[in-house]
């Protein structure tokens, strides 16, 4: 399988006036991570449009532990789950850096579908099947 970590540090803006992060940016926070694994690993959103696709996210979850505050840092892992049908699947954790704590886990599945016509693709794509097998994943 394949993972990437990223370091993010929690900003002013993500945070409510008692200081503690509004639930909804740990989902951004898989997404930081989620991106960087594409980047690091040579399959970024940017290479799904380029062969007319997007991925859009059909599932999400969140399950959170502990709550982060302004001014921590946390470590997010995004850990790529392989699967035969035409999908993305992404498990995660994130680290409170500082104490090394599990605050939150959490899972999403992406789907192909066309750029233009949103039209949902039942069958890998080729070039990712390519990137699969490339990665060992196969």
């Amino acid at each position: 399988m394949l993972s990437h970590k990223i370091e993010i540090p929690v900003r002013f803006n993500e945070a409510d006036p008692l200081g503690i992060v509004w639930h909804g940016h740990y989902v951004r926070y898989f997404e930081d991570s989620r991106e960087a694994f594409g980047k690091t690993y040579g399959i970024s959103y940017l290479d799904f449009y380029s062969h007319n696709l997007v991925v859009p996210i059909v599932s999400i979850q969140c399950d959170y532990k502990k709550p982060l505050r302004y001014g921590d840092t946390i470590i997010v892992s995004a850990v790529y789950k392989p699967c035969v049908a035409a999908k993305l699947i992404f498990e995660y954790e994130i680290f409170d850096a500082g104490k090394n704590e599990l605050v939150a886990t959490g899972t999403s599945t992406q789907v192909f579908v066309d750029a233009k016509t949103f039209q949902l693709q039942l069958v890998t794509p080729e070039f990712f099947q390519r990137w699969k097998e490339k990665m060992n994943l196969e």
